[in-house]
């Protein structure tokens, strides 16, 4: 028994949303600027599978399994995150597993909890919202294993059910929350599902209504939605059905989320907050004007990404204990630093490099070293100089000056060097920096 009023339902697939059972629209009081204007946010998050997504999976399943397309097949889709989550939930319920390739770029969260869902994960270089035209990013890997038997790809990025899940249950959930008094529709753009199919519903009731699409700046680190550079390539990206688009930059879009969360008590991910920010930017204030703005998803799988934007978000790490081991390499570092036999100070060091031409190792990185670097010397990383014994000269009793920026990883390269059987290897104290304050000759690469 489904019953809304009591809330009881036989299973999590009687949460889905639809007109009689819709996700909450919240008035915004504290971050708008408008004095008439009035903005609602439709939180998408009560979806039983935490996104606007979970509309398009179950709508993709069904017209599926109706078609006879999907009948005991597994599920292969490409996703930035949500989709994937939503057809992982429904397919547990339904008996279909899922293979999702996605972006390596994707928040963490997202991924850990897909394979914690139960589907087969493949990392893949390509953008945050899967590009349609990566020869080897998430859509041709699905591609690729959609071919293969007993695989099935719905494909949220051409499947007339993208749109038509919204057209079905979101337009008509809006149309009926504000009793037919919208004025603006705003979403974000992805794969325009949402914005396509939800404002064609709502222009079918009142051709007055305008339909504004958001989308981020090139290059954003915004999950889920496209620039409009990705959006020319997605089929469901229709500008003429649309009234206005507006960009958004990532600062703007996190800002906003932040205040959100802060002012509004509204816990809303990065894209609601870059829609929001569009309808702020775009829509007037004057009486009579009531605005609905998609808010996707939850910021509790963003928590990567806002660290990233957010300053002070990121958590201090606690120093950690060294280790017995540890302890012992400082202790020998420190003492080899007072040892007349393993070092020497910049002066002894010129005097030696004019009258004994020994053989100098520098021990920092090659970007470092072609920064500035003693005469002569050769750049043989830290790391590196157990692969590379070759470049040390063969004669054991040749003088060896390790040197660093500082003087402090010249030592253990002084140690290394020793241990190999050399009888007059030295660390040169201070290092290059030293070397520089007193005015010596410093080469560039």
């Amino acid at each position: 028994m489904n019953d809304h009023s009591l809330r009881i339902y036989d299973s999590m697939l009687g949460l889905l949303s639809n007109a009689e059972n819709p996700t909450p629209l919240v008035r915004l009081n504290h971050v708008v600027p408008f004095e008439h204007t009035e903005v609602y946010a439709k939180l998408e998050w009560y979806n039983p599978f935490g996104s606007v997504k979970d509309r398009i999976a179950a709508s993709m399943i069904q017209q599926a399994r109706e078609r006879g397309e999907l009948t005991d097949e597994d599920l292969v889709e490409p996703t930035s995150g949500n989709t994937g989550l939503g057809l992982a939930m429904i397919g547990n319920l339904l008996g279909y597993d899922l293979t999702t390739p996605l972006s390596s770029a994707i928040p963490i969260e997202k991924r850990t909890m897909l394979r914690f869902f139960g589907a087969t994960v493949e990392e893949l270089e390509d953008d945050l919202c899967p590009a349609p035209w990566a020869p080897e990013g998430a859509i041709a890997r699905a591609t690729e294993i959609a071919e293969k038997p007993d695989f099935l790809m719905l494909n949220q990025y051409g499947n007339s059910s993208n749109p038509d899940a919204h057209y079905r249950t979101t337009g008509p959930e809006i149309w009926r929350q504000t009793e037919g008094s919208i004025t603006h529709f705003v979403a974000g753009m992805g794969t325009c599902g949402t914005i396509t199919g939800t404002g064609r519903f709502l222009k079918e009731q009142s051709a007055e209504i305008q339909v504004i699409g958001v989308h981020p700046a090139e290059g954003h680190d915004i999950p889920g939605v496209r620039s409009i550079r990705q959006l020319k390539q997605t089929e469901f990206f229709l500008p003429d059905a649309y009234d206005g688009m507006v960009e958004i930059n990532n600062e703007d879009a996190y800002a906003l989320t932040l205040r959100l969360n802060r002012e509004e008590s509204i816990p809303a991910g990065p894209s609601s907050g870059m829609a929001l920010a569009g309808a702020l930017s775009t829509i007037p204030d004057a009486p009579d004007t009531r605005v609905v703005v998609m808010f996707p998803d939850n910021v509790f799988k963003y928590a990567s990404s806002m660290a990233r934007h957010i300053p002070g978000l990121a958590p201090t790490a606690l120093p950690r204990a060294k280790s017995r081991r540890e302890e012992l390499f400082d202790a020998i570092i420190e003492h080899t630093r007072h040892n007349p036999h393993l070092t020497v100070d910049v002066e002894a060091a010129r005097y030696r490099l004019e009258a004994e031409q020994p053989f100098v190792v520098d021990v920092r990185s090659a970007d470092e070293f072609a920064q500035g670097h003693m005469p002569g010397a050769v750049n043989i990383p830290l790391l590196d100089l157990p692969d590379n014994q070759d470049l040390l000269p063969s004669d054991l009793d040749r003088p060896v000056l390790t040197v660093c920026a500082r003087g402090n990883i010249s030592l253990p390269g002084v140690l290394y060097i020793n241990s190999l059987g050399y009888r007059d290897a030295h660390s040169i104290t201070g290092g290059l920096t030293a070397w520089v304050e007193k005015g010596y000759e410093v080469e560039t690469t």
